[in-house]
């Protein structure tokens, strides 16, 4: 079915004997045991839907986070200097503050360090250590960066400085020359935790390394900045992030932690905190300071106890993701959607080059989720032409962007599955443009802008004990939408411009049902023209949820598409 918005929309194919199996086998529901098939959950994913289960360390024995304790604590014994070195967003902050609080709470002589985004350049360069060795650390740890590294690595050999790298970006051999490197996508007998972030590494490998010195020191209480930036990083809540986004809801308090609950306090939240509230409020404010010239604000904040200083970096990183939004959307404006759309290429790469490179994967991601295709934005940057790529779950743009550089079209960049950033020649931009459209379709990609909604439902599904069964398969996030589903032959009643954006209707079926719902962001779309002006009978594609508003909540029907 086609959409007002040009979308293909159907229904997903599901093998309807599986189906039976699960109702038969668990006692669930037709549409529970429905969406379980479709996701493809595994049995351990099945069991964690009526069951608690602990997080327990998957990689205890494993040689390379073993290697890589072993390397810590002979300097923590040896009382050696440790610089911190992280990437500018949220996972590089998160997991700059997980060595952070580890190594104030053993009172070990230690500085962090996060680069500016214009000034320094992505990730460890050996022009950015050759400023951070000037403090004279003995041991390097870079969180969420290195991997491709190897002059930078080979530059702190040199100069007889250790280095450990933990990261999940795209890494190939040869690599850097590291005296310990944990990351999954070595290939080194545990590539099938690839899709964890820097900060999942960080802390399992902190676990282990505070069970190894045998101090008192609960790194689970910190295990929602792992879930922060699993989500921000766009990590499939899945498998083992599944389990961890269900133990870090459950047991994470609040109260207890002064930098979220004061960025809670701020924007006069007082719900318990969701997978939605990391996603979108907390993590574009952290993500701010990297983006608009302060990127070590995210972790100063985070990392600290101190309630002036808490207070002084979440105004101003409030401040700045303001700032952000009034920038990103005059950029947004100036985009021709329609032009983009004729041209339906398979990966939009779009050059402008006023965009603040601070800004381009932001906007990248919004003209991925607009398409529904790898996106590419690419700005000047000095002499220099600065990119940053986001992709759909079936296309790893990380591997690209690597490949891309040891092909020598691109001179620096790194990146995984679902992002990556890169620089070039002005020159090799067209190269580039060419190289990744071949990648694509060498790949075998589905890219046909179809859409898919989970089953066909009555208005009379909108209820509450039909939403609490959705929720069992919570959290949602990459790798587990929120479901959506189609209900068809509604009528449009008062719909309601709100902030000039969204749009806020009753929809009433033939049989006097009414559903309170809500477009987003949909003025001057074809969504949007529908809503306040079609007078006959509609279908709808779209997402029950909870809308909290003054601690009461009402369900709500967010409206992703309109079939005529």
């Amino acid at each position: 079915m086609i959409s007002v918005s040009g979308k293909n929309w159907e229904q997903k194919k599901i093998d309807q004997n599986l189906v039976e199996k699960l109702k038969q086998d668990f006692g669930f529901d037709d549409i529970l045991s429905k969406l379980i098939v479709s996701r493809k959950f595994s049995e351990d994913e099945i069991t964690t839907i009526n069951n608690h289960l602990d997080l327990n360390n998957v990689f205890l024995n494993n040689t390379d986070f073993n290697q890589s304790v072993d390397l810590l604590v002979n300097s923590i014994k040896n009382k050696e200097k440790i610089c911190i070195l992280g990437d500018y967003d949220v996972d590089g902050s998160a997991a700059t503050s997980l060595f952070v609080l580890f190594l104030e709470n053993i009172k070990h002589p230690f500085f962090y360090y996060i680069p500016d985004r214009e000034k320094d350049g992505y990730g460890a360069t050996k022009k950015l250590f050759q400023k951070l060795i000037l403090d004279k650390p003995q041991l390097i740890i870079m969180v969420d960066c290195g991997s491709t590294s190897n002059e930078a690595i080979d530059y702190l050999n040199e100069n007889k400085i250790k280095s450990l790298i933990i990261d999940h970006h795209e890494i190939n051999k040869p690599f850097p020359n590291a005296n310990s490197i944990i990351n999954p996508k070595k290939d080194n007998g545990y590539r099938e935790y690839d899709y964890l972030c820097a900060t999942t590494l960080s802390y399992f490998f902190l676990d282990l390394l505070i069970k190894k010195i045998k101090i008192e020191i609960n790194i689970a209480d910190h295990l929602i900045y792992v879930l922060l930036a699993t989500v921000c990083d766009v990590m499939p809540l899945r498998k083992l992030n599944r389990l961890i986004a269900l133990n870090a809801l459950k047991n994470f308090d609040i109260t207890k932690n002064l930098p979220l609950s004061t960025l809670f306090e701020l924007n006069d939240k007082k719900n318990k905190i969701t997978i939605n509230d990391l996603g979108y409020l907390i993590g574009p404010i952290l993500n701010a300071g990297g983006r608009l010239g302060k990127s070590q604000y995210a972790t100063e904040l985070l990392s600290s106890n101190n309630d002036a200083v808490i207070k002084e970096r979440s105004n101003y990183l409030i401040k700045l993701n303001n700032k952000r939004k009034e920038i990103e959307n005059l950029i947004l404006d100036k985009i021709d959607f329609q032009k983009i759309e004729k041209e339906n290429k398979d990966v939009i790469i779009y050059y402008n080059p006023n965009i603040n490179e601070g800004l381009i994967g932001i906007i990248a991601a919004r003209l991925k989720d607009y398409f529904n295709k790898p996106s590419v934005v690419i700005t000047t940057s000095n002499e220099l032409l600065k990119g940053s790529a986001r992709s759909i779950y079936n296309y790893n743009i990380g591997r690209v962007i690597k490949n891309s550089l040891d092909k020598g079209i691109i001179i620096g960049g790194g990146g995984h599955n679902m992002a990556a950033g890169f620089m070039l020649n002005k020159e090799n931009l067209k190269n580039f443009e060419n190289y990744i459209l071949e990648d694509f379709l060498k790949s075998s990609t589905v890219n046909n802008n179809t859409f898919s909604y989970e089953s066909e439902v009555s208005s009379l599904a909108f209820n509450q004990g039909f939403y609490d069964n959705i929720k069992k398969l919570e959290p949602f996030g990459t790798g587990n939408s929120v479901p959506t589903f189609l209900l068809r032959d509604l009528k449009i009643i008062k719909p309601i411009v709100l902030d000039n954006k969204h749009i806020s209707i009753i929809l009433k079926s033939k049989t006097g049902f009414s559903i309170k719902s809500i477009s987003f962001n949909s003025i001057n779309t074809k969504v949007g023209e529908h809503l306040m002006n079609y007078k006959n009978s509609i279908n709808v594609i779209g997402q029950i949820n909870e809308n909290i508003w003054n601690n009461k909540k009402a369900l709500q029907l967010t409206i992703r598409d309109l079939i005529l």
